[in-house]
């Protein structure tokens, strides 16, 4: 019987190039055409190895999952996920609205699910709420980078028109809420609230520091640090957090 040539590389290697191909250029560089001129293969041959694109997006994403070592509190698991984005910017846009099948990432499923065996919630109830952290995440890490490659100018400008518009009177809701002391706006301190919230009445799931009094003056706010903290607290106010799907 003649045995056929055996394969030019592994599946592991094709997914191993498209992450590094998306690590420096984006999860839109990846294509199958790309990926065949990285490994030295036919277009057409990449499909023995990956069915599509979605498929071979998952299983980036549980290979990278591979480096985190997820710990079995919810707050842990939150910044082990940024860490995790951080390393692989293009990870953020990759994870909404996907179903988690990898053995990486059900590590993860099942840590976050131990973090809340206590609470007595449903097991549907755990699984959204491990979901709605996952999209928190991600969009707080993608307004990272968003504002680590914005010009300065371009938050101040920001702070000033709506600084502007609190100040004819026509948002008096605004006003109020950016003209009250404000807490921490840290990733610790929003993950945590954003946990507490999620599971409700009872003990919080983390304990909370002391808030940072941050007054802040509705009328005047463009050149000081009220300013700053002000900025930052629009950023957080118009966070989307979009969700991943459980199985």
């Amino acid at each position: 019987m003649t045995r056929g040539r055996p394969p030019a590389f592994t599946r592991q290697q094709v997914v191993d190039a498209a992450i590094a191909i998306a690590d420096g250029e984006g999860l839109g560089a990846v294509t199958f055409r790309r990926l065949a001129g990285e490994v030295g293969a036919g277009v057409m041959s990449l499909y023995t190895y990956v069915s599509d694109k979605e498929r071979l997006i998952g299983l980036m994403v549980d290979t990278v999952s591979s480096e985190a070592n997820w710990p079995a509190d919810l707050l842990g698991l939150a910044s082990a996920q940024r860490d995790l984005m951080h390393r692989h910017p293009w990870l953020p846009s990759a994870l909404p609205n996907r179903r988690l099948t990898g053995t990486h990432m059900l590590t993860y499923l099942e840590q976050g699910l131990a973090a809340l065996a206590t609470t007595g919630l449903t097991g549907p109830a755990k699984l959204e709420i491990i979901a709605l952290l996952t999209g928190f995440v991600a969009n707080y890490v993608t307004n990272e980078h968003t504002q680590a490659g914005a010009a300065a100018v371009t938050a101040a400008e920001q702070v000033q028109l709506i600084t502007a518009a609190v100040a004819t009177g026509a948002f008096p809701h605004l006003g109020a809420a950016l003209s009250e002391p404000g807490e921490s706006s840290s990733f610790e301190a929003l993950a945590t609230r954003l946990i507490n919230g999620l599971i409700g009445a009872g003990e919080p799931m983390v304990e909370r520091g002391e808030p940072t009094q941050q007054p802040t003056d509705a009328h005047s706010i463009s050149t000081s640090s009220r300013g700053d903290c002000r900025a930052t607290r629009l950023r957080v106010a118009t966070r989307n957090h979009a969700p991943l799907r459980a199985p």
